[in-house]
């Protein structure tokens, strides 16, 4: 059996993914596809199917939000061939109001991934037989790893015994938020030691 090496599987996807393919790169011994979101299936069935290739195996889905891009989100699917065991990774650009296509027809594992995108992110996938939260309560507010969720999220969950059930309740915080630089007084230090970023705090708290 033919070992085919990344720039030919790239050669091979320029070739016949002309229409889809936006750009390809070889990058650190990784070869990534940059695909048009409209055409994310036919390019993920090709990879999966196409005999030279093999990709068969979805490992995993995952995103990343960039608020000041026109699209702000990219969907990554990053996939297995082990018939040359070679990975490659296809990445689609998605606007705030725009939905991917699900691939849970191809990969049976994109059910759970798209899940957790659409949970954690909060871009729905077009045709998924179940998409609901994975991560979260369903009664959650928000998707938590969008860039502009706040840090201290928008609810708290505690239990209350008198009730004897949980309770959601507004965020409450009993103390302020400090301003951490990250820098130790170093108490524990002789003064034979070298002089470190810190040091001047153990002398201001005396």
């Amino acid at each position: 059996m033919q070992k085919r090496t990344l720039h030919d599987i790239e050669t091979i996807l320029r070739l016949n993914l002309r229409a889809s393919l936006i750009r390809s790169e070889v990058h650190l011994g990784e070869l990534t596809l940059f695909v048009k979101t409209s055409d994310i299936i036919e390019a993920l069935t090709f990879l999966r199917d196409h005999p030279p290739l093999g990709f068969r195996q979805l490992t995993d889905i995952c995103a990343a939000d960039y608020p000041t891009r026109a699209q702000r989100f990219e969907v990554v699917y990053h996939l297995l061939s082990h018939r040359h065991n070679k990975r490659i990774r296809v990445k689609v650009a998605v606007a705030q109001d725009e939905s991917v296509p699900t691939a849970s027809s191809l990969f049976k594992a994109a059910n759970w991934y798209e899940r957790e995108v659409w949970d954690m992110f909060g871009i729905p996938f077009e045709g998924h037989p179940d998409l609901r939260r994975i991560l979260t309560d369903y009664v959650f507010e928000g998707h938590p790893l969008r860039k502009d969720f706040p840090v201290t999220g928008h609810t708290q969950v505690r239990y209350d015994a008198v009730e004897g059930r949980v309770i959601y309740e507004p965020v409450d915080l009993p103390q302020a938020y400090r301003s951490f630089d990250f820098l130790s007084p170093w108490e524990g230090m002789t003064p034979a030691a070298p002089v470190l970023p810190g040091d001047e705090k153990a002398t201001q708290e005396m």
